[in-house]
């Protein structure tokens, strides 16, 4: 990890408060709900606390620990967003700009108003999809999972699935833009596919494939050696197995590691969902995120470019943007920034936190925030899906909250 080990008093956390986390994760793991738990906690610079409970794969045996690799699902967002803004910042476009100076299949666009996915009424979009809309998730996008409206039917329909079509990156893009918005552009908020488009954007203004461009200016200049969207033959045996929760509280396997399709070259690199890595890569990206853009002599992003990306971007918090609650998590007195989540609100939220705060999860129960005021990094790594299963998130962020002392 190249990151230094220290006592937890010498960063200010209380060694004994944090064992509690042990605990936790030891009767999760003990009441069957999770195959193995690790958690990582950092601050001033420092790991404080790594440890993990349980089995990365229950059928070989296989403890969890530093080494094991996992799908991090939309923990991809982040990178994706630091890769769109890298290529800000190079002046390649503006946040205000329309998409289509790039992508015109999303020209014309309509909203739906009414209707089913066979037919359906629609209204002209007010305005032109951008970037910011795209980096807030207040484009009008949706996602064929969430499974809540006629929309994201027509996306399953359509075959707008970043994770499993055997298409080309645009021609998925390509067949969402020919579907109907869920909502005026910027006017809602709704998680959605837009950090896949991002990633097609990244491939159209760079000139090169998105995998390459994620690999030669943000994972390997990050040293973040364990991070990909396939693994290689030798890195199987360190590949986490995924379960799902069954509706008796026990586990289900869901992707034999052995015979994952990630072992294999994808036919998308998903920049909304697409990467496996370790705790101590993300712990990597984490740190150059909180150290304002670089790490360890590497800068990828300047200073104020950071803090635009992590300064809450909507009107007011998410649940006033249309989605009160999304996983497991309320989004009261929490907004959105240009690739995270940003507490606004401790009080608000009703959890320990600090204002300013930026966060975000994958959909197999893994997490991660930042929190700039306290200097601390926290990530769970997991593979539970789905990831509203439990409310482990909630759970960690008391238990981390709760050991800082000074």
């Amino acid at each position: 990890m190249n990151i230094p080990n220290v006592a937890p008093g010498e960063v200010g956390l209380c060694a004994q408060r944090l064992a509690r986390i042990d605990g936790w994760m030891q009767g999760l793991v003990g009441a069957g709900k999770f195959a193995g738990l690790l958690a990582l906690v950092a601050r001033r610079g420092k790991i404080a606390y790594l440890h993990g409970e349980g089995m990365a794969d229950l059928a070989r045996g296989t403890p969890i620990g530093v080494e094991t690799i996992f799908r991090i699902y939309s923990m991809t967002k982040p990178l994706t967003s630091v890769a769109i803004m890298m290529l800000y910042e190079e002046g390649r476009f503006q946040l205000d700009d329309p998409i289509t100076r790039f992508l015109p299949c999303f020209q014309n666009m309509r909203v739906f108003t009414s209707g089913a996915r066979g037919k359906y009424d629609s209204v002209a979009a007010a305005r032109d999809i951008t970037f910011r809309d795209l980096l807030t998730h207040t484009a009008g996008l949706t996602y064929g999972f969430m499974e809540s409206g006629p929309v994201d039917a027509m996306y399953r329909d359509r075959g707008v699935d970043f994770q499993t079509a055997e298409a080309s990156l645009a021609e998925v893009v390509e067949r969402a833009a020919a579907l109907p918005l869920l909502a005026q552009p910027g006017s809602a908020w709704n998680y959605s596919i837009a950090t896949d488009v991002l990633g097609h954007l990244v491939a159209v203004i760079s000139g090169m494939p998105f995998e390459r461009f994620l690999h030669e200016r943000v994972i390997g200049p990050l040293g973040m050696i364990d991070t990909g969207f396939h693994l290689p033959a030798e890195k199987l045996s360190r590949f986490a197995a995924n379960y799902a929760a069954t509706a008796e509280g026990g586990l289900h396997l869901i992707d034999d590691p052995q015979q994952s399709r990630y072992g294999a070259p994808r036919a998308i690199c998903s920049g909304g969902g697409g990467l496996v890595s370790t705790i101590g890569d993300y712990l990597r990206f984490c740190q150059m995120m909180l150290n304002q853009g670089e790490l360890d002599g590497v800068r990828l992003l300047g200073r104020k470019t950071v803090a635009l990306m992590t300064a809450n971007h909507l009107g007011g918090d998410m649940a006033s943007m249309g989605q009160p609650r999304f996983s497991e998590s309320s989004y009261a007195g929490i907004g959105f920034g240009l690739g995270f989540s940003v507490m606004l609100d401790p009080a608000q939220a009703q959890i320990l936190g600090t204002p300013g705060e930026y966060a975000w999860g994958g959909a197999a129960s893994t997490a991660f925030w930042i929190d700039p005021a306290e200097a601390m990094v926290v990530i769970l790594m997991t593979q539970l899906m789905p990831s509203s299963s439990y409310p482990i998130r909630r759970e960690l962020r008391v238990l981390t909250y709760q050991a800082v002392v000074d």
